[in-house]
């Protein structure tokens, strides 16, 4: 098979025209693809008021989460060339916002109320989270894979903002109702509102806006020239036809497991990176930090912090000096974060608010550099198809160690009564 740099020749001008626009629109489909599940994470001091502690609202919902995410994400990727790319981003997409509006909904009519019936429901909508983060993440970063890496960092970073964004506005509205009367309640009702905003906005922006940009129909035909069926319906919505692109061949495509196999350390790289991400963030951060001067801040502020810190590190690998390339040298970072575990438990068990913020920013500042750099240095060097089979082989991984991060982070709750 012949390989394909994709990332020669950036300046005709069809590749450079709307660029910088794709850019943004890229960075709030980002965005939007978490905004709805960090929503979720940064009001979880709301569910705790809401619900007994013994229902750990905070890694209840993370494990209900996951399965559902990671199950659809093996699935997608598997069929992934013959999945319609347009449809399953704006089904994606479409689910988010309205799982968003139920969650609002649901508190509303039940008039803040907990209740095992309500934690029942938030737990279904938390399911549709994750199936429509696998929609969506896998889509997006597949379809992404087959154009320039900018697009990629500018995607990862949006995902990043979301979490920043929400606990940004998590404060505020914390702050801004703190003393009203049910000030907490109102302040997560505003919050939800503005995720749900965001979500109807991410419809707009894929539906109408990104594909009928010149750099992206410039990325899709050529995907298509190549042999992919993924890309025909985003074409078509730009006005391309693609019947003689359908004809084009595919032979000697390699297959997922050849992918795989080729790019083995990149996939690891990922699960270990969420993997140790997972297993304290947010479940250790809400249950095992103790009782500190800022009281009921204190949660809030560490997640604020280590989405902030993911948020900034996402976008050093832009300075080409200090962004990580070798293959090597990223599974001996990603390795080394391990050493994160010991350091926050002797924190939480000796140390006070100060050390336990920065070790939590310095989590979030690792995990968001580590998967820039992982991730725009994988998809290189395959054709259009292979490029958006391994964009959702690589989320498929990212998930899994999600999951897997999870489900190790009630291995914190054991010896301390809270089971």
């Amino acid at each position: 098979m012949t390989i394909v740099d994709t990332t020669t020749s950036a300046s005709t001008p069809s590749r450079v025209e709307g660029k910088n626009t794709a850019m943004i629109v890229c960075w709030f489909l980002g965005l939007g693809s978490l905004v709805s599940w960090n929503s979720m994470l940064t009001i979880g001091d709301y569910y705790y008021a809401l619900f007994p502690e013994s229902y750990h609202p905070s890694r209840v919902l993370t494990l209900v989460y996951q399965p559902f995410a990671f199950g659809t994400i093996a699935l997608l990727a598997y069929n992934e060339a013959r999945i319609d790319t347009r449809k399953r981003n704006l089904v994606g997409y479409t689910l988010f916002f309205l799982s968003t509006l139920a969650l609002l909904l649901l508190d509303i009519g039940s008039g803040g109320k907990g209740g095992l019936g309500n934690y029942i429901g938030i737990c279904v909508l938390v399911a549709a989270f994750g199936v429509a983060d696998a929609h969506v993440q896998g889509g997006m970063v597949g379809d992404l894979s087959l154009m320039c890496p900018e697009f990629i960092q500018s995607f990862f970073a949006g995902l990043a903002a979301s979490g920043a964004l929400t606990s940004g506005l998590r404060l505020i509205t914390k702050a801004a109702f703190d003393k009203s009367s049910n000030g907490l309640r109102k302040g997560v009702l505003l919050f939800l509102a503005i995720s749900t905003f965001f979500e109807f906005l991410c419809i707009l922006l894929y539906a109408f806006i990104f594909p009928k940009l010149p750099i992206v129909k410039h990325y899709r035909a050529k995907a298509a020239s190549e042999g992919s069926k993924t890309v025909s319906a985003d074409l078509a919505a730009a006005g391309i036809q693609t019947d003689a692109m359908d004809k084009a061949e595919d032979a000697g495509r390699l297959s997922l497991k050849e992918l795989f196999f080729q790019n083995i350390d990149y996939a690891l790289d990922l699960y270990l990176i969420y993997v140790l991400t997972l297993s304290i963030f947010p479940g250790f951060l809400y249950e095992n930090t103790g009782s500190h001067q800022l009281g009921a801040w204190y949660a809030v502020v560490l997640v604020a912090m280590y989405n902030v810190w993911d948020l900034i590190s996402r976008y050093i690998p832009l300075i080409e000096c200090i962004k990580l390339k070798s293959r090597k040298a990223l599974m001996i970072a990603t390795l080394a974060r391990f050493l994160l575990i010991p350091a926050f438990y002797f924190t939480a068990k000796y140390g006070d608010q100060g050390w336990m913020i920065f070790l939590t920013s310095f989590l979030g500042l690792t995990n968001g550099y580590l998967t820039v750099c992982v991730m725009t240095a994988a998809p290189k060097g395959y054709k259009g198809p292979e490029q958006n089979a391994l964009g959702n082989l690589l989320v498929m991984f990212l998930l899994g160690g999600i999951f897997t991060g999870v489900a190790l982070d009630w291995l914190w709750l054991i010896g301390n009564g809270k089971f």
